[in-house]
């Protein structure tokens, strides 16, 4: 099931707006918009994670606005040296950039030393210097790992995720929206459930909707659960996930980097 792949992989760029809410445009003055940015590649577009987050966020009565610079494939040092990503986050009083790094590169050390972290270095300081708070989206590992960079399983994958972004993110003190962490508790409760799509890399809706949740406890610092907004999942398999996102990042926000 591939639904609301919205952009084709053949396209250099996406820079959208995503859902943006009616509400937000009537909210500026008040300043009581979020405005989100969301960088990098198909593991961001995929099922429109940044319109999942707005919707999701509407119904928890958070007036949001988001939009996305991704293309298929993309590392993060891609964006560093791309035009329109670097004219998406001038165009726009960001609160939040969101960077999402190629879903391999941070399984490599050498490649999240080499790849990854200087461009990371380089988009925090941007996101910064234009008011925004940068937070690292820590992706989930393959299905089958990556058995030819010695990675047999999902989870040898995953836990060397999470350690590339956990140490640019204590190096920069900037915030984690762990996505793999509360993937990993949900693939353990129900493996069925089906996070990730037939090619056991892209996100299924349910895990997009999934990966929605931890970033609304990251932003806004409560509970998704409850929320309304069920993005067309069985009321059963929504509550899972809210409560899953909820417990990873509540539970534990200095892990996480959150105050």
């Amino acid at each position: 099931m591939i639904r609301r792949w919205l952009v084709s992989f053949t396209l250099l760029l996406i820079v959208c707006s995503c859902r943006s809410l009616p509400t937000c445009g009537n909210s500026l003055a008040a300043g009581s918009c979020t405005r989100i940015l969301f960088i990098g590649n198909s593991y961001t577009y995929v099922n429109d994670l940044p319109g999942t987050f707005a919707a999701l966020a509407r119904s928890g009565g958070h007036p949001t606005q988001t939009a996305m610079a991704a293309e298929g494939g993309w590392t993060l040092n891609d964006h560093v040296h791309s035009t329109q990503t670097l004219d998406a986050l001038q165009s726009s009083r960001w609160d939040f950039v969101v960077l999402q790094e190629q879903s391999e590169v941070p399984a490599s050390e050498q490649n999240r030393t080499e790849i990854m972290y200087p461009a990371v270095r380089q988009l925090v300081e941007r996101a910064k210097l234009v008011g925004a708070t940068p937070i690292l989206f820590v992706t989930w590992a393959h299905q089958g790992g990556l058995p030819q960079d010695g990675l047999p399983s999902y989870g040898s994958m995953q836990l060397q995720i999470d350690q590339g972004y956990q140490g640019i993110a204590a190096e920069l003190g900037v915030p984690l929206a762990p996505v793999g962490e509360a993937w990993s508790v949900v693939a353990l409760q129900d493996p069925a459930l089906g996070l990730w799509e037939t090619d056991g890399s892209h996100p299924s809706e349910l895990g997009t909707y999934l990966a929605a949740c931890v970033f609304y406890a990251v932003v806004f610092r409560e509970s998704p659960a409850g929320l309304s907004y069920r993005d067309h999942l069985p009321g059963d398999q929504a509550q899972l996930v809210q409560a899953a996102a909820a417990d990873t990042v509540l539970d534990t926000p200095k892990q996480w980097n959150l105050p």
